[in-house]
């Protein structure tokens, strides 16, 4: 119920920006825009749509699709209809990613193409994948109905069902970067939980513009009332990003918060203090999935305004975040600690994890 009181409560402002065509440098770039109210309407088309093809409360739905705004409302639809999404990270190599998929005993697969064609590869490992979306072009063989055809079902057809707080909302793979990748159950207790969490100690209110370089987050953004702007990367491959894009979208559409891998920071930080870039706008910066160097905070506090804060947050998949910290504590207190070998100080315990 959340997304639609969003829209309610601030149904003009934008929810989604996603850029199109080639980034220019000194140029403002064009973006494809989706309000609040827009957003949901979507969500709703896509759910009744689901419900159509016979999709039901506690089914498993894995989710291959791109992050993007196709990927936020299909979580969003899929959500509202009470099936499970299963989330992986396609990081963690075929095998791993096969043997994820296959333990979960999915009902059906919404998928871009090329994941279509793996899934059909390896048909015998899923049984039970009868309900299947293309997002994307069928080529005349992959499944139907494609995302296309459900944004065609009228939302006011869509029936919510009813779903309890404890029921399951997701399972979410690891990365498998400490071992091998395990599945995490998130029900939508789980979700709302983090979202009041993240929400209530970093101070984030209705009205924010934020650069999502970690696909989680972005979804947070749209029942914090916070507008999603998609950043022009690769999420899977963050130390890969070109600085300049991140850097000019936070400034065209005055960006006041981020969050991104310690990697990203690593790139965006260096090409910042290379080339001389600042950004007035931006007033909390998130990071978290590994230590974040000194190094890195110290070049990212170059970057930005005086008041603003880099806090990085820490704990697991499941209960992000358990503690954290602010850049300026570590850079005037403990970083040569930890230069000493005292280990990485993760913060404080934030005030309403359990």
């Amino acid at each position: 119920p959340r997304l639609p009181a969003m829209a309610a409560r601030i149904p003009e402002q934008i929810a989604l920006a996603s850029p199109l065509g080639s980034a220019k440098l000194a140029t403002k770039r064009p973006y494809k825009t989706v309000t609040f109210t827009e957003l949901e309407l979507i969500t709703s088309s896509i759910a009744a749509g689901f419900q159509q093809m016979g999709v039901r409360p506690g089914m498993r739905i894995v989710l291959l699709v791109r992050f993007g705004a196709d990927f936020i409302a299909l979580v969003f639809a899929l959500l509202k209809i009470g099936a499970v999404i299963v989330l992986v990270d396609p990081g963690m190599g075929r095998k791993n990613l096969l043997r994820c998929l296959q333990a979960t005993d999915p009902d059906g697969f919404v998928a871009i193409p090329i994941a279509h064609c793996i899934r059909r590869m390896f048909s015998s490992r899923f049984p039970r994948a009868k309900l299947n979306v293309t997002v994307g072009p069928t080529f005349g063989i992959l499944p139907t109905p494609t995302l296309k055809q459900l944004l065609g079902t009228p939302p006011s057809s869509f029936e919510p069902p009813p779903t309890a707080q404890d029921s399951e909302a997701a399972i979410i793979f690891t990365t498998g970067s400490t071992g091998p990748p395990k599945g995490v159950l998130y029900t939508h207790r789980t979700f709302n939980s983090q979202v009041d969490a993240i929400a209530q100690h970093y101070g984030i209110r209705p009205g924010g513009k934020d650069l999502s370089g970690f696909p989680l987050f972005g979804l947070f953004n749209a029942v914090m009332g916070t507008t999603t702007v998609i950043p022009d990367m690769d999420p899977t491959r963050p130390a890969d990003v070109d600085p300049p894009k991140l850097l000019d979208a936070i400034d065209q559409w005055k960006i006041n918060q981020a969050f991104g891998s310690p990697a990203l920071w690593t790139a965006v930080g260096r090409y910042a203090a290379d080339h001389k870039r600042k950004v007035p706008s931006l007033k909390l910066v998130l990071s978290s999935g590994a230590p974040v160097p000194a190094r890195v905070l110290e070049s990212m506090r170059q970057l930005l305004p005086a008041d603003a804060q880099m806090h990085t947050p820490y704990g697991a998949t499941e209960s992000l975040p358990i503690a954290s910290i602010e850049s300026n504590e570590i850079l005037t207190e403990l970083a040569v600690k930890t230069q000493q070998g005292a280990g990485t100080c993760v913060g404080r315990k934030v005030f309403c994890s359990q």
